[in-house]
């Protein structure tokens, strides 16, 4: 059996729109995809490595250009054929959720793997490692993943003019889209239509996954992200529809947002995140029936809803998400705005604790100042040699997604505590000299000891997001808030 041979056969195993009439077919449509002569090439077992090899002979055979775009557009467009029509994808997954949303979101899951959308060979990459805090063992990943763009690649896209289709990475119309210098490959893509707060909404998972079924939900309008009380009822609804999954959406202002402002989208998965974890601290009356609400024992300023009643849950939600929307309090640098633009905004996550329930509140401001011109409530000067970028949905629960930068510059910072020649960059000086305080590093103990060091900073860094401080003065500060909310 030779590699094209493997593949159909793999592809008629996966694809239950074939069948073995469609052989010859599936021949042809690979060999105009690879080039004949891949039939001269012998078969692997894995269906990942049969797709190397022919992406290898497409190149060969001038089929796609041999840079890192080239190739991702026909692995793509290969593995297309694994992946069933889109309405046979949605047919299915409806079927199964008849009888357990988690046969249904584990079919999907396991098909989007399949058909090489969702990277898990890039994923595998990345570093990860807990790290014991204060706050429970937050998560921190080195991101290894996304390979660096190949300079063929940029210098060609510079002479490219946007089309504007699709409209960005996030849009239902990237489903089977043959992918360009400016616009993900995506002919193996494909998505599932669902009903959210009377609108239709997609589900797909992320390509570069950070966490276990890590998804995204998007709106199948190209609308930018705005936190309303709907988005608590959306949010709600969806861990209705898929009880084993959290939701959350990133906040919708510069700074403290994600990087995804231009389309309204909500991440999910069937992960716990150090912050679900977290214990609550103090009781928040808030006046509405069947809601209970606290302050969560965490570095940023989270407060914790629960109920099993969903209208009122959202009710409480919104009353605090306007609330702080107005608020200010110049003694801890809170404000709400300044000269007519908005400061204040949250990111909530959703998720179910039995049959009840919980929404998470995160209060949100993206101020700047002279002092802190990143943001006052962003990574401070001191921590950014370790975690610059915005703090959004994924860090806040307390998982870390760091630059990939940081595996060879750690490794650096280590020569440099153990004496070593080394070429750590200056910005790490400080905190490795820092360290260098804490006590005998060897060759045994530095590499995990850094490690933990870095998941103290990430730690701090998410300290410094949070509007109201851990201290005596942030924690009053965080009271007199509360007391608005009755």
């Amino acid at each position: 059996m030779n590699a094209v041979e493997r593949q159909v056969a793999w592809i008629l195993d996966q694809n239950p729109d074939f069948s073995p009439l469609d052989t010859i077919f599936l021949t042809n449509r690979l060999l105009a995809d690879c080039g004949d002569e891949a039939l001269a090439l012998p078969a692997k077992d894995d269906a990942l490595a049969n797709l190397d090899q022919l992406v290898k002979a497409g190149v060969q055979a001038g089929k796609t250009p041999d840079t890192l775009v080239g190739r991702q557009i026909l692995e793509a467009e290969l593995m297309s054929w694994a992946a069933p029509k889109p309405s046979t994808v949605n047919r299915l997954f409806w079927e199964k959720y008849a009888d357990a949303p988690r046969r249904a979101t584990d079919w999907f899951f396991h098909l989007s793997q399949a058909d090489n959308y969702i990277q898990t060979r890039a994923i595998a990459k990345n570093i990860a490692f807990p790290a014991h805090t204060d706050y429970g063992d937050l998560e921190i990943t080195i991101n290894l993943s996304k390979p660096e763009k190949d300079p063929k690649d940029i210098a060609a896209a510079a002479k490219v003019k946007a089309s504007g289709y699709p409209a960005c990475a996030l849009c239902l119309e990237n489903e089977g889209y043959l992918g360009r210098l400016d616009a993900a490959a995506r002919g193996n893509h494909r998505v599932v239509r669902l009903a959210v707060g009377g609108r239709t909404w997609g589900f797909q998972y992320s390509p570069y996954a950070y966490f276990n079924e890590h998804a995204i939900f998007l709106d199948s309008v190209h609308e930018p992200m705005r936190i309303s009380q709907q988005t608590f009822a959306n949010l709600l609804d969806l861990v209705t529809l898929l009880p084993d999954y959290f939701v959350g959406s990133n906040a919708d202002l510069p700074i403290v947002g994600g990087s995804m402002l231009a389309h309204e989208h909500y991440q999910g998965g069937r992960h716990t995140f150090a912050m679900a974890k977290a214990p609550v601290e103090k009781p928040v009356a808030l006046g509405i029936d069947n809601v209970s609400c606290s302050i969560v024992k965490w570095p940023m300023s989270v407060l914790r809803l629960t109920s099993d009643d969903k209208m009122a849950l959202t009710a409480a939600a919104e009353r605090i998400r306007e609330a702080w929307a107005s608020y200010s309090d110049e003694t801890v640098d809170v404000r709400a705005t300044s000269n007519g633009v908005p400061h204040h905004t949250v990111t909530p996550i959703a998720r179910r604790s039995g049959t009840a329930y919980q929404l998470d509140l995160v209060l949100r401001d993206n101020q700047t100042s002279a002092a802190f011109p990143d943001g006052i409530f962003h990574p401070h000067a001191d921590v950014q040699h370790i975690k610059k970028e915005n703090i959004g949905l994924i860090e806040v629960m307390g998982l870390a997604v760091l630059p990939a930068r940081l595996q060879t510059e750690l490794a650096e910072v280590e020569k440099y505590l153990l004496g070593q020649p080394n070429e750590m960059r200056e910005a790490h000086k400080p905190w490795a000299d820092q360290l260098k305080l804490a006590g005998d590093w060897t060759a045994t103990n530095c590499h995990e000891r850094v490690l933990q060091a870095v998941g103290q900073v990430f730690s701090r860094v998410l300290e410094d997001a949070g509007v109201f401080k851990r201290d005596a003065t942030g924690q009053a500060a965080f009271a007199r808030f509360c007391a608005t909310l009755q």
